[in-house]
């Protein structure tokens, strides 16, 4: 399909202006490729096997769904409807941030196939739109809109790096039935080498000082989840500075 040829599903009507009224819906097809996503992976979505899911026929989804770009795109901004925005922004910036970042995360670990996603090319579906309205818009009146995009691309960017090494050391740890700190244990030797040889002087205080690497997966999410807030607390007008003092005095009481 060419560009001039390309309509967004967004753009199509789900139901005809004339005509009987449709057997199926999208949102019962995006459901089932969900559900099979979620036990299977999500090449097991197949128009195929969704149609078995809801006993329909193979070809006949196609006038509900006609590419599986289109079911991609519906996939996705489905799960994005998983993270719950009700009452953002609410004025407190860092504690909405923090409940989208903690939402952005459940929903990756809940699907963890959405990794596979190349979601690079944003189609704009109703969840999307909704996220960028409600996390945007805990920033939009302290800043410009450019700045705004930056700082939601390096908050966004965390979370998916962490969770996505999150999820890949689950797989690592299904697929060799080898647990992180039998992993930790097996490299022991090696790291001993290492430290006893002098030459690496910061990675013998990252094994050496370092506390982060030895906390469990939550709490090291929530470190490095604090510091990206600081970094945006940093980049906003000093007029707004009273709530984040007061996250960073709930959070250091925390830390002690």
């Amino acid at each position: 399909m060419t560009d001039a040829e390309y309509v967004s599903i967004w753009m199509r009507p789900e139901r005809p202006a004339r005509g009987p009224k449709p057997t199926y819906s999208r949102a019962q097809i995006t459901e089932a490729a969900v559900r099979i996503a979620d036990a299977e992976g999500l090449e097991a979505a197949t128009m195929r096997r969704i149609a078995a899911e809801i006993g329909a026929g193979a070809m006949s989804l196609y006038r509900y769904v006609p590419s599986r770009d289109d079911l991609i795109e519906l996939v996705a901004d489905r799960l994005m409807g998983e993270i719950d925005v009700e009452g953002m922004p609410s004025g407190d910036w860092r504690a909405d941030l923090t409940r989208y970042a903690d939402g952005l995360r459940a929903m990756w670990l809940r699907h963890p196939w959405i990794a596979t996603v190349h979601r690079s090319l944003h189609s704009f579906g109703p969840n999307q739109l909704l996220l960028i309205e409600r996390v945007m818009g805990a920033l939009d009146a302290h800043i410009a809109i450019d700045q705004n995009l930056s700082l939601m691309g390096i908050l966004s960017g965390y979370v998916e790096s962490a969770v996505r090494d999150e999820i890949s050391w689950a797989e690592e740890v299904r697929r060799s039935g080898i647990s992180e700190s039998e992993w930790m244990a097996r490299t022991s030797p090696r790291v001993h080498q290492l430290l006893e040889s002098g030459k690496y002087p910061i990675f013998s205080k990252i094994v050496i000082d370092a506390r982060q690497p030895h906390l469990s997966r939550e709490d090291q999410f929530r470190y490095g989840l604090e510091r990206v807030l600081d970094c945006i607390a940093a980049a906003l007008p000093s007029t707004i500075e009273p709530p984040v003092a007061a996250h960073r005095e709930g959070r250091e009481d925390r830390d002690d």
